[in-house]
């Protein structure tokens, strides 16, 4: 049996994209100027600056020559009640993907962006509107990028040092993982916004391929498992990739994830009314997590319900039973507070069918 997923995605056919490139890469193309400047007068300057006076006219006409300098739009922003937002961007060949922006206040004000990295998702998880999409394409890195750079100038912050980036948008993160991987090393460059890869979360659905990559990369981002079921029967029925990777090969590539000083790990897990909600289910979940429940979260998340599924939420007597429970039996919980479900841009609601 084959999955969309054991193939590469579609890729868009067009020059690269010059928010995309590093300073190597300007120099290994031949663009006049210094590379380093040039890398961060597109990071810091261009959609800021409407005639970009620091990049001579020479830069500026080999840019439009050898790179792709187009950027999405912002067609259309729904505003929640709970001061979340949803952005819809129209990409350079029509597509469109959809971008969550959730300010916070906590000690210092703080903004999370959910950031998507593919138009659609290969993966077909049945809780997940996303996953009824299929898989249309990547997004290459500096589609990735402008994700922030545009919600940055449209809603903010002006400045990226209370920035948290997600990538629990639209996609399979590490299913474009070339892409995404160098989304994060352009975003954690000191000479371009500079957000330290420790405010920069990857959640995967357990394509264990991709976390085995991952954690040899550098800079390497937090990971966010998706985890949502405590057997294989159970698993491999809302989330196809379980067929493959099931949850005792998941477990070894966690186990060889060498984690860093104060690195905590997330396990995600969506409670669903009647299918993964009983007390049998907590206590197969800490026996699974084993010694990483009482270090690293489990992060609940109320099924956020949606038309693509007939799954439903859990009531909040389950909820809290649940959260009990795994409390009881030594797990670190935490509960998330969905965002924009009012407009359908919380967990598993990002669609986007145009």
């Amino acid at each position: 049996m084959t999955f969309a997923w054991d193939q590469p995605a579609p890729e868009r056919k067009a020059k690269p994209s010059a928010f995309g490139l590093m300073p190597k890469d300007f120099e290994l193309l031949g663009c006049p100027g210094r590379p380093e400047h040039v890398f961060s007068q597109l990071q810091r300057q261009w959609l800021w600056i409407d005639n970009h006076p620091f990049l001579s006219k020479e830069v500026r006409n080999w840019l439009e020559i050898h790179t792709d300098l187009s950027l999405p739009i912002v067609t259309q922003i729904f505003n929640s009640e709970d001061g979340s937002s949803k952005c819809i961007l129209k990409l350079v060949d029509g597509e469109h993907i959809e971008v969550v922006h959730m300010p916070r206040e906590v000690r210092t004000s703080r903004v999370t962006l959910c950031i998507s990295s593919q138009v659609g998702c290969a993966m077909g998880c049945t809780f997940c509107a996303t996953g009824a999409m299929g898989i249309k394409r990547n997004l290459e890195s500096g589609e990735i990028v402008t994700q922030v750079s545009l919600l940055m100038k449209t809603l903010g912050p002006k400045a990226p040092d209370h920035l948290t980036l997600v990538f629990m948008g639209m996609g399979e993160p590490l299913h474009n993982l070339d892409h995404v991987h160098k989304a994060i090393h352009i975003l954690s460059n000191p000479l371009g916004l500079n957000i330290s890869s420790k405010r920069i979360t990857v959640s995967t659905s357990g394509l264990v391929s991709g976390i085995e990559r991952l954690a040899e990369m550098t800079p390497r981002p937090l990971l966010a498992i998706s985890l949502n079921a405590t057997t294989d029967e159970m698993r491999s029925a809302s989330m196809p990739i379980n067929r493959v990777y099931n949850l005792s090969r998941l477990r070894q590539a966690l186990d060889r994830w060498v984690l860093k000083p104060n690195e905590k790990l997330t396990f995600e897990y969506v409670l669903m009314s009647g299918i993964n909600d009983n007390y049998e289910d907590a206590k197969r979940l800490c026996e699974w997590l084993g010694d990483l429940r009482h270090r690293h979260n489990v992060n609940l998340i109320p099924m956020n319900e949606h038309e693509a599924s007939d799954q439903k939420q859990p009531t909040d007597e389950s909820l809290q039973s649940f959260s009990r429970n795994l409390r009881d039996l030594g797990c670190f919980v935490t509960v998330r507070k969905s965002r924009g479900r009012d407009i359908q841009a919380a967990c598993g609601q990002l669609i986007r069918n145009l």
